[in-house]
């Protein structure tokens, strides 16, 4: 048995095809993320991954819509989403297949 401390990966990101993960695999990727009220990332989305997000506690707003515990929202190949916390809280986040550079910011309708 080996045990790790989530606070040494990147962003809470714990599986996937990078370093550091405790399993390092193309198939998906896995991460648990703390949020503080009023964190905002930027809409964005993926070309070649499907992600799926679990909220677990908090609250969220996601395209305009209010996530709570218990939601699962998935997003599909190409289907942007902006994140807003609200009340902060704890999110796990799957992503499928793991692809390294599969995240494109949205910047004024336009894809970067």
């Amino acid at each position: 048995m080996k045990i790790y401390k989530l606070k040494n990966f990147t962003r809470g990101w714990l599986v996937g095809d990078f370093k550091p993960s405790v399993i390092r695999t193309k198939k998906f990727e896995a991460a648990v993320m703390f949020y503080k009220k009023g964190r905002r990332d930027p809409a964005h989305k993926h070309l070649r991954a499907e992600e799926i997000t679990v909220i677990i506690s908090g609250k969220y707003k996601m395209n305009n819509k209010i996530l709570k515990p218990g939601d699962i929202v998935l997003l599909k190949r190409g289907e942007a989403a902006e994140f807003y916390c609200v009340n902060a809280g704890q999110t796990v986040v799957i992503k499928s297949p793991s692809v390294i550079g599969d995240k494109y910011l949205i910047l004024n309708g336009q894809t970067k």
